[in-house]
């Protein structure tokens, strides 16, 4: 797999997560008799961290290409796994901000 293609798909995983675990933890919020807006905005930002993890698929891979390059000279895999973070990291956060515009909290 490419390294762009690697990138995009890293995005909407974590953005997928983020979406997915806060419409379907509403629904059983609903279920339990608990307000589902407000528990789907809070289990979207408790859900950041875990999508971003998912995405990367493990995390300790990642801080060991970035040990291994930075300490080694070699900076062309530490810049790719920085780039698959900061995807991740922005796909998780483009979920939480479309679950707070859809709960109507950023208008």
């Amino acid at each position: 797999m490419g390294f762009l293609s690697t990138v995009i798909l890293d995005f909407f995983v974590a953005l997928g997560i983020v979406l997915g675990g806060s419409v379907f933890g509403a629904m059983g919020a609903f279920l339990t008799h608990r307000p589902p807006m407000t528990e789907m905005v809070d289990m979207a930002e408790k859900l950041k961290i875990w999508a971003l993890v998912a995405a990367l698929g493990g995390t300790m891979d990642a801080l060991k290409v970035l040990e291994t390059g930075v300490l080694g000279g070699q900076f062309g895999a530490p810049v790719k796994q920085l780039c698959y973070i900061v995807a991740a990291f922005l796909g998780c956060n483009v979920g939480y901000f479309l679950i707070k515009w859809m709960v109507g909290e950023i208008k």
